[in-house]
């Protein structure tokens, strides 16, 4: 097993997640089996607890694992399937000691940072390493760690100490580190700024850490003379100090790195071959050069509480963009404010109120994520009803579908105040209400999470030709509040029809609106699934009614047919989605 860790200095949000993503790709181009494992510093035991505005969103793998987002990245990159124990945090860590102090497996021994901390941190670090994650048999070649924060964090040190012990207990030619530093520029001249690089390096090697390869960030290209210096005082050879500077799209981080022979340097001292018949031309064609050439556009409002930062909602975005990839439409998103939406907001901020309605009237289609609490109910129960009443594409998104039932039963079903628990617990009319099984005293890992089988109810309907599936699907869950299915009858009754259940056929899972050009809302989140080369049916439909080409994509695919005899259940092959796809849209 090879090991490429991944470290950052003087500031955050550098781009690490997508270094070692980009480091991934390279390795994997050159014919190597990779996995990856984020390590985060902090306490929590998982990022489910934490508030987007902290930290970003919160990534859903297949176990039900809440995890950071940086692990989208990988499994976005690498196409690969990541579990909870791919994200190794201080609070798990502890915990697993702490637990382990308890049972008396020390015995009587004090416990102690060093060694009991470290050894379970380099011990959780070997165990993950050697689990695939690409749905192959046999180990991994190579493990990507990231250890997030910076260099010279007190709450990182653990992890520092323990990766210092294990480049050891892995061997010489196991074990590289690459450095993600900044190259700021200061003055008016643009001059490149070498000394905090040197810092940060000088901290790293102080704790017995050597960096192999530096990848530079910058706005610019580095300059020789910079690079010179960087290698001079930092003690690494000038081919190894990487230019990260700022390209179009991330997707050509990758071939960025590849110009500059990183995959050759990492073959190299790693002892791994593969470097000569690299081959990333899907890569440059089908993703980094297509983004950059889209020119007809599309525009979706995204009508959320999370607006002012985008990384709350990164998934979904990055579905947009393998969505429109997929249909050869340039993505606008109109973020929208949700609560600007309200009556209250035209009272109180009018200029708000009107730019929120311009932005969502302008849109070619609506999108309403998921979320939690009940800021900005009222808009989105408002953006729903803009997009029943005018015929304009509407995707929801866990809240997102429950908002649209809540919409229907107010204004179809004439059911006045109808609301989710969640907003009002004395509502006359509960349409969406508390899962049985939910907590109320715990928050963390509480939820219905992870992948979960969406039964289809019939195969006349939107869902089933996107998927191409007549029986089933199965995407990933983060949710404590459902649709009442009491009251499922009388929705559909009245054209709003939940063409999608649980296995069990009491949770609603994907409805759909009879006689409108695209209303479809699931419970579940499919954008944590999406893939650039896989692009969500979900989303593509949205893209694809938003731009008007939905009929002409549908009317070339077969509706579903039920199999003559069941002897199991068939899973949805995304493989042949993605070349469905590419055949009818000439990818």
């Amino acid at each position: 097993m090879k090991y490429v860790l991944v470290t950052g200095g003087v500031v955050s949000g550098l781009g690490k997640g997508v270094t070692a993503s980009s480091i991934g790709v390279l390795l994997k181009a050159c014919g190597h089996r990779v996995t990856s494992i984020k390590i985060d510093p902090y306490l929590n035991v998982d990022a489910g607890t934490m508030s987007p505005f902290e930290h970003g969103e919160v990534f859903v793998l297949d176990d039900g694992g809440e995890a950071d987002l940086d692990l989208g990245n990988y499994e976005r990159f690498l196409d690969i399937n990541l579990t909870r124990d791919n994200n190794l945090t201080t609070g798990k860590i502890y915990q697993a000691v702490i637990e382990r102090e308890r049972r008396g497996d020390y015995l009587g021994k004090t416990v102690q940072v060093v060694p009991h901390i470290t050894d379970a941190i380099q011990d959780w670090i070997e165990r993950v390493a050697h689990t695939p994650v690409d749905g192959r048999d046999g180990l991994p070649d190579v493990c990507i760690i990231e250890l997030g924060g910076t260099v010279g964090d007190i709450e990182s040190m653990p992890f520092i100490e323990a990766l210092r012990q294990f480049q050891f207990r892995v061997g010489p030619g196991n074990f590289v580190c690459v450095h993600v530093s900044l190259v700021p520029v200061i003055g008016v001249v643009g001059e490149q700024k070498t000394k905090p690089t040197q810092h940060s390096v000088a901290t790293l090697r102080s704790l017995g850490i050597n960096p192999a390869l530096l990848a530079c960030r910058s706005s610019e290209p580095l300059q020789d003379s910079v690079r010179s210096k960087l290698a001079a005082f930092c003690h690494v050879p000038a081919d190894q100090v990487l230019t990260m500077h700022d390209v179009s799209n991330i997707w050509r981080v990758p071939l960025m790195m590849q110009a500059q022979g990183a995959h050759e340097v990492l073959c190299r001292l790693l002892s791994l071959g593969g470097a000569a018949k690299i081959d990333t031309s899907m890569w440059r064609q089908r993703i980094a050069e297509k983004w950059d050439k889209l020119e007809i556009p599309v525009t979706i409002a995204m009508v959320g509480k999370y607006t002012d930062l985008s990384d709350a909602y990164l998934s979904v975005t990055k579905a947009l963009q393998h969505a429109c990839m997929a249909a050869n439409r340039k993505l606008k998103v109109e973020w929208v404010e949700a609560s600007n939406l309200e009556d209250q907001t035209k009272e109180e901020e009018p200029e708000a109120h009107e730019a929120a309605w311009a932005k969502l009237r302008g849109a070619d289609g609506i999108l309403v994520p998921g979320g939690f609490g009940g800021r900005g109910i009222e808009g989105k129960i408002l953006a729903a009803n803009y997009a029943r009443t005018h015929d304009k594409p509407y995707l929801g998104i866990c809240l997102g579908m429950q908002i649209a039932v809540i919409e229907f039963a107010r204004n179809v079903l004439h059911m006045e105040n109808a609301n989710s628990t969640e907003v009002d617990a004395a509502t006359e009319h509960p349409v969406v209400v508390f899962m049985p099984e939910g907590s109320t005293t715990h928050f963390g890992g509480t939820m219905r999470l992870g992948a979960r089988r969406t039964v289809l109810q019939t195969v006349d309907c939107i869902a089933a030709k996107l998927y191409q599936s007549e029986q089933y699907i199965d995407e990933r869950h983060r949710h404590r509040y459902e649709v009442n299915p009491e009251l499922v009858d009388q929705f559909e009754a009245a054209g709003l029809r939940f063409v999608g259940k649980d296995d069990t056929a009491t949770r609603m899972e994907i409805v759909e609106l009879a006689g409108h050009k695209f209303f479809v809302a699931a419970q579940f989140h499919p954008e944590f699934k999406s893939r650039p080369f896989k692009p969500s049916p979900l989303f593509l439909g949205l893209i694809l009614a938003s731009a008007g080409k939905l009929d002409h994509f549908l009317s070339g695919r077969a509706t579903p047919v039920t199999s003559p005899a069941k002897g199991g259940l068939r899973p949805v092959n995304n493989d042949t989605i993605a070349a469905l796809t590419a055949a009818k849209l000439q990818l």
